[in-house]
C-alpha cells in the first residue's frame, strides 16, 4: 500500500479540501477517498492530471504517488 500523506497535504494546500480536489479531478469525492485509502487505485492519466493540477514537479511524481507505507513494528 502507498502512503498520500504528502499528496494528501500539498491537496489540502492547493485546494483546501479533498472535495475541491475530487471536483477538479471531475471524479466522485468517494472515488478519491478511496484512492487516497488504498481501496483502488491512480491510473496513469490520473496521476499525469493531478500533477497538472497540483504543480507537482516531474521528478517529484514518485514521493507523492509511490511512496510505500512503512510497516509498524511492535516490540515485544
Amino acid at each position: 500500500m502507498f502512503n498520500y500523506e504528502v499528496l494528501r497535504n500539498r491537496i489540502i494546500q492547493v485546494y483546501g479540501t479533498q472535495k475541491e480536489f475530487a471536483r477538479a479531478m471531475r471524479i466522485n469525492e468517494s472515488t478519491l477517498s478511496k484512492k487516497m485509502n488504498g481501496v483502488s487505485f491512480f491510473d496513469q492519466d490520473e496521476i499525469d492530471y493531478a500533477v497538472s493540477l497540483l504543480g507537482i514537479p516531474r521528478e517529484e511524481i514518485v514521493t507523492y504517488f509511490f511512496t510505500k507505507e512503512t510497516p509498524v513494528v511492535y516490540a515485544h
